[in-house]
């Protein structure tokens, strides 16, 4: 179990009997996030990835003839859009 405490001061209030004043202090506002892993996922099975020849924005592609899904210089946004075999 985790347990966060937290304690912070936001206004403070002094009165001053001698000057007849009242001064109040406004601290600074906080954000706090806290937040923890959750459980891990099951595993990908069945799927072969082959990243080796990664380039610069490469597209992920299913290459058949190796039943693996691939990312490397034949299919990128480059070769899509410029001159791409649609």
């Amino acid at each position: 179990m985790n347990s966060v405490q937290i304690t912070e001061q936001k206004n403070t209030v002094t009165v001053n009997e001698t000057t007849n004043t009242i001064t109040v202090t406004e601290g600074i506002a906080a954000t706090v996030q806290i937040s923890t892993e959750g459980p891990q996922g099951p595993a990908i099975s069945g799927v072969n990835f082959d990243i080796s020849g990664k380039v610069n924005d490469a597209i992920l592609y299913y290459h058949a003839a190796s039943d693996t899904i691939k990312a490397d210089n034949t299919t990128t946004k480059l070769t899509l859009v410029d001159g791409g075999n649609f």
